[in-house]
C-alpha cells in the first residue's frame, strides 16, 4: 500500500514538474513572439519598411523578450498584489540586467551587437539605457494587467494529449533553433578569425549559413572589433 502510495506521489511530482516547464516553455515562445513583433513595428517606424530582426535563424523569436516574459512571470508574478511603482521599478531592474546580460554574451560568444545605446543619456556600455530600462518597468505593468491573468489558460492544456505532443515537438524544435543558430554565430566569428573548416559541421555551415546569408537575417545586428576580445 505504501509503494502504491509512493509511485502515486512520484507520478504527481513528474506531471507537476513538465506543467511547469511546458508553461514556462511557452510562456518564452509567447514573449518571443511578441518581441519580433515590437521590433517589426519598431523598424516599420524608424525605416519606413518592414526589416528582419528575428533573434534565430528559423522563426519570429527574439529570445530577450522570450526571457524577459518568463522572469516577469517567476518575478513579478508573485509580487502582482503590489503597489504599481514597486511592479514599474522591479521590471525596470530586471529587465534592463537581462538586457545587458544579452548584449555581453552575444558579442562575446558571436562577435556582433544588436543594439548600441552610446548616443543616449544615462547608458551603461551602451547595452541599456535608463530610456530602455523605462520601457521594460512599462512592460512589466502591462503584463500584469493584460499578460498574466490569461496565462494560467494555459494550464487547461495540459488535459489534452495532442498539446502534449505539440509542446514536445515545439521544444525540440526551439532547442535545435538555438542550438543551430549559436553554431552559426560561433563558426560568423571564426570565419573572421580565418579559422578553416573543422569537421562535416563546420563545411554544413559555411555552406547554408554563410556571412551574407547571416547579415541578411540578422540585418539589425553589427561586427565588432575583434581586437576587442
Amino acid at each position: 500500500m505504501e509503494k502504491v502510495e509512493e509511485l502515486n506521489i512520484v507520478e504527481t511530482n513528474k506531471k507537476c514538474i513538465y506543467q511547469k516547464t511546458s508553461k514556462i516553455f511557452w510562456i518564452f515562445i509567447i514573449g518571443s513572439i511578441l518581441g519580433y513583433i515590437i521590433e517589426m513595428i519598431v523598424g516599420l517606424v524608424q525605416n519606413g519598411r518592414f526589416v528582419s530582426r528575428q533573434g534565430l535563424l528559423i522563426g519570429p523569436f527574439i529570445q530577450v523578450y522570450g526571457v524577459g516574459l518568463v522572469t516577469y512571470y517567476l518575478v513579478i508574478g508573485k509580487i502582482k498584489n503590489k503597489n504599481n511603482i514597486k511592479i514599474f521599478v522591479i521590471s525596470m531592474i530586471l529587465g534592463g540586467l537581462i538586457e545587458y546580460l544579452f548584449s555581453l554574451f552575444q558579442e562575446k560568444l558571436f562577435g556582433t551587437i544588436s543594439w548600441d545605446y552610446r548616443n543616449l543619456p544615462f547608458n551603461i556600455n551602451g547595452r541599456t539605457s535608463l530610456l530602455h530600462c523605462i520601457y521594460w518597468g512599462i512592460g512589466g505593468l502591462l503584463f500584469v494587467k493584460y499578460i498574466l491573468p490569461h496565462l494560467d489558460k494555459l494550464d487547461i492544456g495540459y488535459k489534452y494529449k495532442s498539446f502534449k505532443i505539440i509542446t514536445v515537438i515545439f521544444m525540440v524544435f526551439i532547442i535545435f533553433d538555438i542550438t543551430i543558430s549559436g553554431l552559426a554565430g560561433v563558426r560568423h566569428l571564426e570565419r573572421r578569425k580565418n579559422i578553416q573548416p573543422e569537421g562535416k559541421v563546420d563545411i554544413f555551415l559555411d555552406k547554408y549559413y554563410p556571412d551574407s546569408k547571416l547579415r541578411e537575417i540578422y540585418s539589425n545586428a553589427k561586427e565588432v572589433v575583434i581586437d576587442e576580445f
